[in-house]
């Protein structure tokens, strides 16, 4: 495993650019540990190494930004336990590894709903967003879920729709479209409805939520 981390690192550091990590200021990305590797080159990283469990955890130890996206791509998701998820997820510290985690693995994982349930009602910035996130990948990557589970989420939303912190309500705002945009007539009335209401709230955060949400769902029904 030493060997597959140093040979792992090393991809890293031979593909990091000064224009990259430039980039991560520009898309606010806050990584001081951070190398400089674009997602593109860090997707072609991970296909060369195939999935590994053990890689994944070696990655994540290093604490490198790069590193840790690296993990989130190449980790067996079978693998994959509540333990770990809690471990990475309170060590997020931007938006970025949030979302990647979320999205290209903890999704995959049939603790997913467990660990929105338990992140929600948390006060970190990163943990919170990790569970609307994580809402979110569901309602875009699980065309064959009931319902049920997403009007349960729309019930956290409404809860957690009063934080004003930015990757917070971004990541509320994103979970209460994308349960809007699924194939099912039940979640998309039930989601405007939650819309409509968190618009007219008298909490600013909550408002735009619920107009940019509505903006979204509206112009989605009226497509032919």
């Amino acid at each position: 495993m030493d060997q597959r981390l140093a040979d792992a690192m090393a991809a890293l550091r031979s593909a990091a650019t000064a224009h990259d990590l430039a980039n991560l200021n520009r898309f606010g990305i806050v990584a001081p540990t951070a190398l400089g590797v674009s997602m593109a080159n860090l997707q072609k990283i991970a296909k060369r190494l195939d999935r590994d469990h053990d890689l994944a955890a070696a990655l994540w130890a290093t604490g490198v930004y790069e590193a840790r996206m690296l993990a989130c791509l190449v980790d067996d998701v079978e693998q994959v336990t509540p333990q770990q998820m809690d471990a990475w997820r309170a060590g997020f510290d931007n938006w970025a590894i949030v979302d990647t985690a979320c999205f290209k693995l903890f999704d995959r994982s049939p603790h997913a709903w467990a660990r929105i349930a338990a992140w929600a009602p948390l006060n970190d910035e990163f943990g919170r967003r990790a569970a609307f996130a994580l809402l979110a990948c569901l309602a875009l990557h699980g065309k064959d879920r009931d319902d049920q589970p997403f009007l349960d989420g729309l019930a956290l939303i409404e809860r957690a729709a009063g934080d004003d912190r930015n990757f917070v309500k971004k990541a509320v705002n994103w979970a209460l479209r994308a349960i809007g945009l699924r194939e099912s007539p039940v979640l998309k009335a039930a989601a405007l409805e939650t819309a409509r209401r968190l618009a007219a709230s008298p909490e600013a955060s909550a408002r735009w939520i619920g107009k940019d949400a509505m903006r979204a769902l509206e112009k989605a029904a009226a497509r032919p």
